[in-house]
C-alpha cells in the first residue's frame, strides 16, 4: 500500500501537467496539446507487458525495484525536456513515466495472488487505498513547485523523492509476501493467452475494465484545459484533479466490502451509472462546482468499475496463467486509455467541453448491456 501510495503519486502530477505543459510548447494548432498524456497512457500500457514479463522472470520484488528506478529516470528527462521546450522530448519522457506506472499497477494484482477467491476483491481495495495519500502528494507537489522560479520542470524533479522512497522501502520487503515470485516451474504455462481471452467473463470484464478506465481518461485529461480556457486557475484545475484522484481512491475503504457483497458485476453496473451521473453534472454549467463534482463523481465511478473489473478478471485464469492474462488485461485496458486521452485533446479542441461530456453515455451504455448479456450466459458459463 505504501508503495502504491508512492508510485501512484507521480501520476496526478504526469495528468494535471501533461496537457498544461504541452499546450504551452506547442504553437498556435493545440490539436495536440494532450499528447503528451496520451504518451504517457501509452507507456503505461507498454509498462504492463514489460513488467509482467520481467517480473516472471526475476520476480515480483526485483521487477518493482527496477519499476522504481525508470520512474527516477523519467522524471528527470521530462524535467529536462521542459527546461530546453522541446515539445517532442517532452512527450517522450512522459511515455517513460508511464511504463514506471505500468510497474505500480501489478501492486493490485500482487496483492490478489496472495488471497483467497473471496479476499481477493479486499485485496484489491486495500492496495488501491494507496491512491488516497497519492491524491494528496501529487498534486501538492505541483502546488508547492509553482512558488519555485521553475514551477513545472520543478514539480517532476521533486517527484522523483516518490519513487526514490518506493525503492528504498521495497529493500525491506521479504519476496515471499509477493505473489509472484520467480516462478519454479517454466515448463508448464498453463491455457494458450487467445483461450483465456475468448473466455465471456473475461471478455465482459476488459470491456467493462476498459470503459470505467477510458472514460475516466477522457474526461479527466481534458478537464485542466477546459477548466483554464473557461477561466479557472492553474491551481483550480490542480486542486479539481486532487478531488478527483481522492475521490478514485477512498471508496476503496469499502469497496473491496461491497463486492463482496452484492458481487462483482452489481459494484461494475453501479460504478458505470455513476460515470453516467458525472456526464449529467459537467453538462449543467461551467462553473468551478460543475467541474469539480463532475470530477469527484468521474473518480468514484471509476473506482467502483475499475475494481470490479479487476475483481472479475482474477476470476478467469489460473495460477499459472496469470501473467499473460494480467498483462494482456492491463495492455488492452492501458492501450484504450492511450487512444482516449488522444481523442479528448482532438475532441475538446474541436467539438468543446459539453460534446466531449456527451461522449459518457453510449459508451457506458454499451458496457451496462455487455454485463447484462454476461447475467444471462451465467449460468452456461464456468468461472476460473
Amino acid at each position: 500500500m505504501l508503495c502504491q501510495a508512492l508510485g501512484a503519486s507521480s501520476a496526478p502530477i504526469n495528468i494535471a501537467l501533461g496537457g498544461i505543459v504541452g499546450s504551452q510548447l506547442l504553437g498556435p494548432d493545440k490539436s495536440l496539446a494532450t499528447a503528451p498524456v496520451t504518451a504517457y497512457n501509452v507507456g503505461v500500457a507498454i509498462g504492463a507487458l514489460i513488467a509482467n514479463w520481467i517480473m516472471k522472470q526475476i520476480g515480483r520484488k526485483r521487477g518493482f525495484m527496477l519499476g522504481a528506478l525508470i520512474g527516477v529516470l523519467g522524471l528527470v528527462l521530462t524535467g529536462l525536456a521542459i527546461t530546453i521546450e522541446h515539445f517532442w522530448y517532452f512527450c517522450g519522457a512522459l511515455t517513460i513515466n508511464g511504463v514506471a506506472s505500468g510497474f505500480v499497477q501489478q501492486y493490485r494484482f500482487a496483492a490478489a495472488d496472495r488471497g483467497t477467491k473471496e479476499f481477493k476483491p479486499k485485496a484489491i481495495s486495500t492496495i488501491m487505498l494507496g491512491g488516497v495519500a497519492a491524491a494528496i502528494i501529487g498534486p501538492q507537489i505541483v502546488i508547492y513547485a509553482s512558488g519555485l522560479a521553475t514551477p513545472f520542470s520543478s514539480a517532476f524533479y521533486l517527484a522523483t523523492s516518490l519513487f526514490i522512497l518506493s525503492f528504498i522501502a521495497l529493500m525491506f520487503l521479504n519476496p515471499s509476501n509477493l505473489g509472484n515470485q520467480q516462478d519454479e516451474d517454466k515448463e508448464y504455462t498453463g491455457r494458450p493467452l487467445s483461450q483465456i481471452i475468448i473466455q465471456p467473463n473475461f471478455l465482459v470484464a476488459v470491456i467493462c475494465g476498459t470503459s470505467a478506465y477510458g472514460l475516466m481518461s477522457f474526461v479527466m485529461t481534458g478537464a485542466p484545459l477546459a477548466m483554464v480556457h473557461h477561466g479557472h486557475s492553474v491551481e483550480d484545475s490542480t486542486l479539481g484533479i486532487q478531488w478527483h484522484v481522492m475521490a478514485m481512491f477512498a471508496p476503496s475503504f469499502f469497496t473491496g466490502h461491497l463486492i463482496s457483497k452484492f458481487g462483482k458485476e452489481s459494484i461494475v453496473a453501479v460504478g458505470l451509472l455513476i460515470l453516467m451521473a458525472c456526464g449529467v453534472v459537467a453538462l449543467a454549467g461551467l462553473e468551478l462546482m460543475h467541474f469539480w463534482g463532475s470530477l469527484i463523481l468521474l473518480g468514484i465511478g471509476w473506482n467502483f468499475g475499475f475494481i470490479g473489473a479487476t475483481s472479475m478478471v482474477t476470476d478467469t485464469y489460473q495460477p499459472e496463467e496469470k501473467n499473460k492474462a494480467q498483462g494482456a488485461n492491463d495492455f488492452i485496458i492501458f492501450g484504450s486509455v492511450a487512444f482516449a486521452s488522444l481523442m479528448s485533446g482532438q475532441t475538446l479542441n474541436a467539438y468543446g467541453w459539453d460534446f466531449l461530456n456527451w461522449i459518457i453515455f453510449p459508451v457506458a451504455g454499451l458496457a451496462l448491456i455487455s454485463l447484462l448479456w454476461l447475467k444471462l450466459q451465467k449460468p452456461n458459463l464456468k468461472l476460473g
